[in-house]
């Protein structure tokens, strides 16, 4: 059943055009996500759709029966009571029935059966508790507490007041509170802003499970992978539906914009021929009827626009000026905090080597940024301290952009810190970071997240230093933007160390995961994907070890023999793992060099499109065979490790 449509939607700004022309449905139970560059008007979209501003052209159509929710991005709870009472306010409806089936229940206790309302009474009693069982009247204090368990709010939070809490914790709240309300629209903005990772997947699963239909708007694509299942794309004014999830959209939109280009070229190549026949043959008695034939033909031709790929992204690279030694930084033993008595994290220990690409991961508050800043020297450690190896320069750079200076404009940002390079080099430079003509006027407190971001990146790709500290580089950045710093990061020579809560990204760069927590760093030897594998790994080895401590109190050489026992079962586990991947990696072998005979048959040489099918093929099999023997090492390490 379709819930709210939108029909012709426009927005304009004096002469300007913001979108036009938008059509968008949703539909019972749909998991819809809307993308699109910084400033193609998401939001405003979703403002309109809510309900909360009018378009200047079109309409919107809603159910009356249905219910909608709308969350703005990073909005903060404003309220005065406790945590658990304004959690209380999503569930009054159930609340005031509760309180009547009470009333009701002393009424009967107090009637006869003979009584000449007994019956309507009764009735009345039947149907409350019928919609308080659907209304999870039962269980919604229980659901209260798993959702803000889910957002890392313990019980000790439950009687705090919320004036006394922080930005970031109340946009958790708004958000809890929101899901709890359950409306049959959900519509997000951003909800996966200043979540950490373990929010964020606890959020993935219970949107996953939402009865209503949810529309959001993310930059996380980790996130939509898993939530969605149709996309919305607004470019250039214009609005397109895709099926499937941000991955499969993906490739949808290559799919089609290949197919524009294929049907652009071939007409191109048909107007060509008809206007050389014509400028040929118009002037000569015998073929002017013909010319002039092909004239109107040429006349009456809906000529196709020439296809537009994605919008203008920024492009740009991380250089070095000399590669350092193959030690970079080494710290041992080490303690993250304030102070003495407010220690984060320990021990901490770190070995990076050159062309090392680590995320360090962990819940927020852990001290990810601390560690970062006692690195780099701004935050003394509490116990312990970094070495740097041979030749190492450290490029670092800080979410909250404050090593941007607030009275300079963008120019003399990168200017004053390379005064001998000529203006129109550092032009240049700003120009990949999509800063051109006046922009590069613009002072910084004028500037946009995103534009103080690229800004940041600007300044650092100048530097060219071979060890790259990065505090959450991709806060800011729309999805294009995005990919373009994941390129240049993993063409980069040196050495990386960030800090990133964007999965993706983590899977993109990372050959080594480290996670945080307050009994120090642990090393994972994969990137993110395979950080999860084993994490889960590590849980089900806990569950064994919790089980058969409760089923027995064995001795010190029994626990040996268990321990052994689960280890012998991981490696006979790996092992399996290794045979089949290698059976996989046989098989695609074998795919490869079919794909690559039949390539080189002589009838297809002329067949450029069969060519072109055979070619995609190809590469997403030597992509896969990648991937595989990727992980067969990874697998192949850990074998070693435990053997």
């Amino acid at each position: 059943m379709i819930l709210l449509q939108a029909n012709q939607i426009a927005r304009y700004f004096g002469a300007d055009t913001l979108f036009e022309n938008i059509h968008l449905e949703i539909s019972t139970g749909s998991r819809t996500a809307l993308v699109g560059r910084n400033g193609a008007g998401k939001s405003t979209l979703l403002k309109i759709i809510a309900g909360l501003e009018s378009p200047d052209a079109g309409t919107i159509s809603k159910n009356k029966s249905a219910t909608l929710g709308y969350l703005a991005q990073d909005t903060g709870l404003d309220s005065d009571e406790t945590v658990w009472n304004e959690m209380l306010k999503a569930f009054d409806v159930v609340r005031q029935m509760e309180k009547r089936m009470r009333e009701v229940e002393v009424t009967i206790s107090e009637l006869l059966p003979d009584a000449s309302n007994y019956d309507s009474i009764m009735k009345e009693y039947d149907q409350l508790q019928h919609e308080f069982a659907e209304k999870n009247g039962y269980g919604y204090e229980n659901e209260i507490r798993s959702v803000l368990h889910g957002f890392q709010f313990d019980a000790s939070f439950y009687d705090k007041k919320i004036t006394t809490l922080s930005g970031g914790q109340k946009t958790r709240l708004a958000l809890a509170r929101m899901l709890l309300q359950r409306p049959d629209i959900l519509i997000l903005d951003e909800p996966t802003n200043h979540l950490d990772i373990t929010t964020l997947a606890w959020l993935e699963t219970y949107l996953q499970n939402y009865t209503g239909a949810l529309l959001i708007v993310s930059h996380d694509r980790y996130f939509l992978d898993k939530v969605a299942s149709e996309v919305y794309e607004l470019s250039r004014k214009k609005m397109r539906n895709y099926k499937g999830n941000y991955s499969r959209y993906l490739e949808l939109k290559a799919d089609q914009l290949a197919t524009e280009w294929k049907a652009y070229e071939k007409q191109q190549t048909e107007i060509n021929k008809l206007e050389d026949f014509v400028a040929r043959n118009l002037v000569r008695a015998s073929t002017t009827k013909r010319a002039q034939s092909r004239r109107k033909a040429l006349e009456k031709m809906d000529r196709m626009d020439r296809p537009q790929g994605d919008e203008k992204s920024a492009h740009f690279l991380f250089d070095i000026e000399r590669p350092s030694g193959n030690v970079v930084l080494q710290v041992e033993d080490a303690a993250i905090g304030y102070d003495a008595l407010q220690i984060l994290a320990e021990p901490v220990n770190l070995d990076v080597r050159r062309k090392d690409a680590i995320a360090l991961v962990g819940p927020n508050g852990i001290g990810k940024s601390t560690l970062l800043k006692s690195i780099i020297g701004t935050l003394p450690f509490i116990k312990g301290s970094a070495h740097l190896g041979t030749n190492v320069t450290i490029g670092y750079y800080d979410q909250g952009q404050a090593e941007l200076h607030g009275n300079k404009t963008v120019l003399s940002e990168l200017w004053d810190e390379h005064p001998t390079t000529q203006e129109k080099d550092i032009r240049n430079v700003l120009g990949g970071f999509l800063f051109s003509g006046d922009d590069v006027e613009k002072t910084i407190p004028l500037l946009s997240g995103g534009e103080k971001a690229r800004v940041a990146l600007a300044k650092l790709a100048m530097n060219k230093e071979n060890f790259l500290i990065l505090d959450e580089p991709t806060n800011h950045l729309d999805i294009d933007n995005k990919e373009v710093l994941e390129n240049a990061l993993i063409d980069y020579e040196g050495t990386l160390l960030f800090v990133s809560h964007d999965r993706y990204f983590i899977n993109r760069l990372a050959t080594k995961v480290i996670e945080l927590s307050e009994t120090g760093s642990k090393l994972y030897l994969g990137d993110y994907d395979y950080y999860l594998e084993k994490k889960k790994e590590e849980e089900e080895i806990a569950e064994l070890l919790a089980k058969e401590t409760q089923t027995h109190t064995p001795s010190t050489p029994k626990n040996e023999f268990y321990q052994n026992k689960e280890q012998q079962k991981l490696i006979r586990s790996l092992n399996r793992k290794i045979t089949q991947i290698e059976e996989d990696m046989a098989t695609l072998d074998e795919k490869i060099s079919e794909l690559e005979l039949e390539m080189v048959k002589p009838e297809l040489l002329d067949d450029h499109i069969r060519l072109m099918e055979l070619n995609q093929s190809l590469e997403a099999a030597r992509k896969q065979q990648e991937d595989f023997l990727n992980e067969w090492e990874n697998v192949s390490l850990e074998l070693e490790e435990l053997e």
